[in-house]
């Protein structure tokens, strides 16, 4: 059938939390549902909304008290805990117990702002994967919106379902899955590891498998040209349907005022001055995202590596005590030291020439669609599979290898440096980095793989109204 044309009003509604690297891609796949003319709602805890509308400066607000960003309407419901309450520090609990009270309050937010309006669907992320307990509690088809990889899901999926490598894992096993490259006990995603201390989140990914069938789309913030064998290992067992890349505007050379992404912290902006006075290709970017505490051994071999390799460089230090004593001034003439930054922004860049980054999934992808090539040094989570595909798969990085003593020596960064910037690998960096970068462009404009697969999935929906 042909969009837009003798169709009925299709009502989409989301579920997320707040967390900034949930809420963004789906915001942005709202934002694209928007522009096929369907009525998008996001829905997140009230202390989730309130976060949002402290952060955002393009809220609109209608005569009902309705708060809109870009066309999505945002709706909250609660969460049993009072905004105070700090759900960070009693994570574990908290998840817990949002998910015995979750569905219930999802299910008369659907009862209030839809009884006299057909939902079609209603997309959630992994993390809230009761949503779909709600969805179909009240005859709501669900899809979910992945936002690692798509190996990641491929990987989680087989040894969740399928018990496709055991649940005791030895330090050097070597692991053989269709789609993806070998792969060595350290590359697995740290819950799946004996030494995980996060049980929290292994149940959650479990019961998310377990109930995995009840989904009826999986999409992926991913392309089909990035993971190409990663997506087509999973068709016949439980298909994943890339819609991405979901990222700024701007990464893709679309007006960055396209974008509804929130910054929950306020970056620093001079960043950006700093970087339009250095030579292009000459800046090595560092950064671990917002939830990585490096040891002071660590932070000291990489203050001592950018020191030594003489590049000017771009460091995101949440917290200045961090540094070793006397950097700062030693390097002021040679880099600059900022606690937050506008990162896709920073990307994009011409002067940057490589990013030290921890591989999370946002950072990688942004990196990817940037076309900057990745030194990955990992820490836990998805990371360490995403270092394994940054080196082995896409072919546009260096991995980082802690020494004996667990902590990675400056001797190491800097050759990873070098090799980055002017060693032998360095053109083949730059041309595979190059590649991906077209290939993500046109993913995203029209006959692209991700445009058609959200045309595809607006069609099905439509079906179903």
């Amino acid at each position: 059938m042909e969009l837009n044309e003798g169709r009925e009003e299709i009502h989409v509604l989301m579920v997320t939390l707040t967390a900034q690297g949930h809420l963004n891609p789906m915001l942005r796949l709202a934002k694209r549902l928007v522009d096929e003319g369907l009525h998008v709602t996001l829905a997140t805890t009230q202390f989730g909304c309130h976060r949002i509308l402290k952060a955002v400066t393009t809220t609109t607000t209608t005569t009902d008290a309705t708060n809109f960003i870009s066309g999505i309407r945002l709706l909250s419901f609660p969460d049993g805990f009072n905004l105070d309450y700090d759900r960070g520090a009693n994570l574990h609990h908290y998840m817990d117990s949002l998910a015995k009270v979750g569905p219930f309050s999802l299910s008369n937010l659907i009862k209030q702002h839809y009884h006299h309006t057909k939902l079609s669907c209603i997309i959630s992320n992994p993390f809230v994967s009761w949503a779909v307990d709600a969805a179909l509690e009240n005859g709501i088809p669900c899809a979910m919106l992945w936002i690692q990889p798509c190996s990641l899901y491929a990987i989680y999926y087989r040894f969740y379902k399928l018990n496709q490598f055991p649940t005791t894992l030895i330090s050097n096993m070597i692991i053989e899955l269709p789609g993806l490259p070998l792969l060595h006990t350290e590359d697995l995603p740290s819950f799946l590891l004996p030494s995980n201390s996060f049980g929290g989140v292994f149940k959650l990914l479990s019961d998310m498998f377990e109930t995995i069938k009840k989904y009826k789309w999986v999409l992926a913030n991913s392309f089909f040209e990035l993971e190409k064998e990663a997506i087509e290992s999973m068709t016949e067992l439980c298909p994943i349907r890339p819609v991405g890349p979901l990222v700024p505007p701007s990464l893709l050379d679309q007006h960055q005022s396209l974008d509804v992404g929130i910054e929950m912290k306020k970056p620093d902006e001079t960043s950006l001055d700093w970087l339009n006075k250095q030579r292009p290709h000459s800046v090595i970017y560092v950064s671990f995202g917002s939830l990585a505490v490096l040891s002071a051994k660590t932070m000291e071999a990489i203050a001592t590596a950018l020191k030594n390799t003489k590049h000017p460089f771009l460091w995101v230090v949440k917290t200045a005590g961090q540094l070793p004593l006397g950097f700062e001034e030693e390097t002021k003439t040679q880099g600059l030291i900022i606690p937050w930054s506008l990162q896709t922004k920073v990307l994009a860049h011409p002067s940057i020439a490589c990013f030290i980054t921890h591989c999370g999934s946002n950072s990688m992808l942004e990196a990817l669609v940037a076309g900057v090539p990745m030194i990955a040094y990992p820490q836990w989570s998805d990371q360490p599979t995403n270092a394994k595909l940054v080196v082995d798969v896409f072919k546009v990085g260096l991995k980082l290898k802690p020494g004996p003593n667990g902590v990675i020596s400056n001797e190491d960064i800097e050759e990873c440096i070098n090799q980055m910037l002017s060693g032998p690998a360095f053109e083949g960096f730059k041309k595979n980095a190059a590649v991906l970068k077209q290939a993500a462009r046109e993913a995203v404009t029209s006959g692209g793989s991700s445009e058609r697969n959200i045309r595809l999935f607006v069609n099905e929906i439509a079906r179903r109204s």
